[in-house]
């Protein structure tokens, strides 16, 4: 069985990013990307996909959290799709409807190796302490494009945006951990294709 290890690096003249995900793991992670709602978003994407990630990032935060979140998703999305492989024997599809107390997040993704992203989210306000609500759809287009999968996010009720943002990424991360699970019944690719 191989190892779905893979680590990313990425400098730039805004962001120092270096990951290394584990799609076998358990749920563990260590994160710093010094943002505290960012971090707390990532702890749940890895606890609820069942994989092992750990993160530093270091980004220009003194203009915003943008560039550090656009980078993260990037790195994460290149990670995901690397250590995937060729696609045998993944299960492909995974999706999750996930509430958070007033909040329902509906995720469901394909890993088909074709990249788009639908997200149908409404927010109460800009921000969730200092952290702009908008980057969270910039998280899930730039971790979409890189992981080349489909992934479709709606929220069709809410009114907390913690409990939308946090209802989503745990949601993302259920839906993860059943796509990339291994079926032992399709050792193949899981396309009439042949390929993803």
């Amino acid at each position: 069985m191989t190892d779905r290890i893979k680590t990313i690096e990425r400098i730039t003249k805004e962001t120092r990013i270096q990951l290394e995900l584990n799609l076998d793991g358990s749920g563990r992670y260590e994160i710093a990307t010094g943002s505290g709602f960012f971090d707390h978003m990532l702890s749940h994407l890895a606890r609820h996909g069942l994989f092992n990630l750990t993160l530093k990032a270091q980004g220009d935060l003194h203009v915003d959290a943008h560039h550090t979140v656009e980078d993260v998703a990037i790195c994460l999305g290149q990670a995901l799709d690397q250590a995937l492989g060729d696609k045998k024997g993944i299960v492909r599809f995974g999706s999750a409807v996930v509430p958070m107390e007033d909040s329902l997040a509906q995720v469901a993704i394909d890993i088909c190796g074709r990249p788009s992203c639908v997200y149908n989210v409404n927010y109460t306000a800009d921000k969730i302490g200092d952290f702009d609500v908008e980057l969270v759809s910039e998280f899930m287009r730039s971790f979409a494009n890189n992981a080349r999968m489909n992934l479709h996010i709606n929220v069709p009720y809410g009114s907390n945006n913690h409990h939308i943002a946090e209802a989503i990424f745990k949601a993302l991360g259920r839906s993860l951990a059943v796509a990339v699970a291994r079926d032992a019944r399709c050792p193949d690719i899981p396309s009439t294709k042949g390929i993803l």
